[in-house]
């Protein structure tokens, strides 16, 4: 019972980390989104604006449309509420949209089979798993494309997060191997199974096995 206690004290305790995690991710994106997206078409708005003629004015209303369009998708990730209740799918979807959307690196999400309702607190431990894959391989990975896989069955998930980029040799990077190592104490806890493939060159795979 005591060792029953601890661990879903050490759950809890995890939950409330990732939860702060994401929400500091987000605003971080959101910063990225507000200087290079949305500030971008708002300056290119404002020079057509300056020299506004006919022929341009439809350009000038596409730059402007394509604005409101960025900031609605923006409005998203502000809203707590909005985050709260997206399920796994749709989450990780808003990140792949982001990855196109600014050209960080060609992105894409593949479903296989037929959706399976998620604990709703397991699936925070995984969106915060792939948000830290994620965040790798656009910064250290040099990779050109990511591919994201889906695939549920009756009784478990497969998920499948792939880059095509530089790899590493996983025994011999320390900074790599700590942040390996919370991925898979991460996973654990919600009784999943997260395993990577990697060689240098030939890019990373981080697998994951969830038991529903």
């Amino acid at each position: 019972m005591i060792e029953r206690e601890e661990s879903k004290k050490r759950f809890e305790r995890e939950i409330a980390e990732t939860q702060i995690e994401i929400r500091e991710e987000t605003l971080r994106n959101i910063s990225w989104e507000l200087h290079d997206n949305i500030g971008q078409l708002l300056t290119l708005a404002k020079i057509q604006l300056q020299s506004v003629t006919d022929k341009n004015i439809h350009e000038v209303s596409d730059t402007i449309s394509k604005s409101l369009t960025e900031i609605r998708a923006l409005s998203k990730l502000i809203n707590p509420e909005a985050i709260k209740n997206i399920n796994l799918k749709e989450a990780i979807q808003l990140e792949i949209d982001r990855f196109n959307r600014l050209n960080f690196i060609a992105s894409s999400l593949i479903i296989k089979g037929t959706e399976q309702k998620i604990n709703k607190k397991h699936s925070i431990i995984i969106f915060r798993i792939l948000q830290e894959f994620f965040s790798n391989t656009i910064k250290h990975s040099k990779a050109s494309e990511l591919k994201v896989i889906l695939d549920f069955t009756e009784k478990n998930i497969l998920i499948s997060a792939c880059d095509n980029g530089i790899g590493f040799e996983i025994n011999q990077n320390k900074i790599q191997g700590i942040g390996l190592q919370n991925i898979k104490n991460r996973a654990k806890l919600i009784n999943a199974e997260a395993t990577f493939l990697s060689e240098k060159n030939k890019g990373t795979t981080l697998h994951i096995n969830y038991n529903l």
